[in-house]
């Protein structure tokens, strides 16, 4: 059935997708409109189960709040130059915002909450792959509710890579909370103190200590009682730089973060930072030999 420019373009406007599959969507549905759309929905499902094994190491953080909670999420993309497109950030807020207004546990129950369009999480992220030509999902969320009594923050550094968010037991100024959450973007602490430290980390890392002892000529000398009190102080100083409150407050460096935080009588009960694509094996190609191979050489 032969098809008009005003229904391509009718289509268009209400799917965003390509002129050309418009019109293969009309010519399939003998110019249904409704049809249509579920025509492309269709395909546009087929598309993007075919990018569904490829990787996705690059993206967007963000940490958004309502008077109710705060919420941190990372959604990754296949190319950084997706991750700054405009339509990518507008896909990245509707997520937070409709995962902020649920009850989400878990990253199944996040990515199947209703959007306010009436379509899912995960419905609108398959769209979105199908549109944009890349794979696009939701990599990980957390929910922070807010409560009387407690304090909370958030950070979303410029770049769009790192978010933060933070939740503090007892009233703390909301400028200080926030040079917190920027504290914890840059020095990016593992874990709030070392009692959060798995004991099979701490092993792993005096094991390392023991073995790099053992080429230190200055060590070898020392007796059995006073090497180790050495190493274990060598162990204490790592686990300090990935434990918060033992880390130097980079915002006055008279303060370890701990320190600074009784001294404004609060303690911090949660925190959440996430980098995009930590974590994240990438492939690394050789375009060259890629080429090569495609021309048989």
């Amino acid at each position: 059935m032969a098809v008009n420019a005003q229904q391509i373009k009718e289509l268009r406007e209400i799917t965003q997708a390509g002129m050309m599959d418009c019109k293969k969507a009309l010519e399939a549905t003998n110019g249904v409109i409704d049809d249509a759309i579920v025509w492309l929905r269709e395909n546009g499902l087929a598309k993007a189960a075919k990018k569904s094994d490829r990787i996705a190491a690059e993206g967007v953080s963000l940490a958004k709040e309502n008077d109710k909670n705060l919420v941190i999420i990372e959604v990754n993309s296949e190319t950084d130059f997706v991750a700054q497109n405009e339509k990518f950030i507008n896909l990245i807020n509707q997520v937070a915002d409709t995962i902020l207004t649920s009850n989400a546990k878990s990253l199944e129950e996040a990515l199947n909450t209703k959007t306010k369009s009436g379509e899912t999480v995960k419905e609108v992220l398959i769209n979105a792959t199908a549109t944009i030509g890349e794979k696009i999902e939701l990599r990980r969320f957390s929910l922070i509710e807010k409560q009387s009594g407690y304090s909370t923050t958030l950070y979303n550094h410029s770049n769009k890579r790192v978010s933060v968010a933070l939740k503090f037991k007892g009233e703390l100024d909301s400028n200080d909370a926030y040079s917190v959450a920027m504290h914890v973007a840059a020095m990016s602490p593992q874990y709030i103190n070392q009692d959060e430290i798995p004991t099979s980390f701490k092993e792993a890392e005096f094991s390392i200590i023991k073995a790099e002892a053992k080429d230190d000529e200055k060590l070898k000398s020392k007796p059995a009682n006073i090497l180790e009190n050495i190493l274990k102080g060598k162990l204490s100083k790592r686990l300090s730089e990935i434990s918060l409150v033992d880390q130097q407050y980079v915002v006055d460096e008279s303060f370890k973060v701990g320190d600074f935080l009784k001294s404004k009588h609060v303690e911090i009960i949660d925190m959440v930072r996430y980098e995009v694509g930590e974590g994240i094996e990438k492939v690394v190609s050789d375009f060259a030999s890629e080429v090569a191979a495609q021309l048989g050489n």
